[in-house]
Parts: structure tokens; sequence; C-alpha cells
């Protein structure tokens, strides 16, 4: 029983593999594509503009937090208790606004960065298709899944020139 099916497993083996030699197989690595196109760059120029108020924030706060604790543990054996817990107390809480406004900062970009891969998505999928077209390919598949290909089937750069027109 089990050479049977091995000798099915065989044949099945054999009668594909000239089907398989006839596809054509692209790579492409979409997301280095897609962020390193011109609009990706704007985009990128844009967010860091919006957003350099809020990350200045973000850094004073953990500044102030870095004093504090530095003072709590340089300075915190000298203080009596009640001192000593105002000040960890104040620690705490700038801890707490630092955690927030990274927390705030950080959501606010991934959303605006998806938005900006929704946003291209058409874009991508057209550059694709004429990639598709161009080179004859029955597939392409995304770098990620490739542990090899030869570079003349890595399509990344030709996909960047596409998104750049």
């Amino acid at each position: 029983m089990f050479r049977f099916a091995a000798m099915v497993a065989m044949l099945a083996v054999v009668v594909a593999f000239p089907v398989a030699a006839e596809t054509r197989i692209g790579v492409v690595d979409l997301r280095q594509a897609l962020f390193s196109s011109n609009e990706a760059k704007a985009f990128s120029e844009n967010l860091q503009r919006d957003f350099s108020d809020d990350e200045a924030e973000v850094r004073r706060a953990q500044e102030e937090a870095r004093k504090l604790k530095d003072r709590l543990e340089k300075d915190g054996a000298m203080m009596n208790e009640s001192e000593r817990s105002k000040l960890a107390t104040e620690f705490q809480e700038k801890v707490k606004e630092f955690n927030f406004l990274k927390q705030r900062l950080d959501s606010t970009v991934a959303s605006r960065k998806q938005s900006f891969v929704e946003n291209a998505r058409p874009e991508v999928d057209a550059a694709v298709q004429e990639l598709v077209e161009e080179n004859d390919l029955d597939v392409i598949l995304p770098s990620e899944a490739v542990i090899y290909v030869k570079q003349e089937m890595n399509l990344t750069d030709e996909l960047l020139d596409k998104l750049n027109r």
C-alpha cells in the first residue's frame, strides 16, 4: 500500500514537473518598493513635520522623568520619608504622562501610515499588473516568502520605478 502511494506521488511529480518549468515567477519586496518611493518620502517628511511638536513633548516628558529618577536615586537616601514618597509619586506620574504621550503619538503615526498604505494600494496593484504583463509572469511572490531568487527575477527595482512615475 505504501509502495503504491509512493509510486503515485512520484508519477504526479514527474507529470507536474514540465508544467512547473513553464511557470514564470517574479519576486518583489512590496514594502521596500512602496516605502522607497518618492511619494513615501514626501509622506515621511510631512509626517515628521506634522508630529515634531508631539515628539518634542514626548522627549520632554521622558527627560523630566529621567531627572526625577536620577534625583530619587541620588538624593533619596538623604530625604525624609514624606519627601521621598512625594518625589516617587511625582516620578510615577511623569512616567504615566510619558507613556500616555508616547502611546498616543505611536498610535496616531501608525494610523497615518496605515492610511498611506491603503491609499497607495490601487497604484501598487496597477504597477504589479504592469510587471506581470511586461515580464509575461504567471505568479509574483512577496520576497518574504522566498528563500532564494535570481536577480533577474527580483522585480522590486522595476516596481519602484513604476511607482515613481
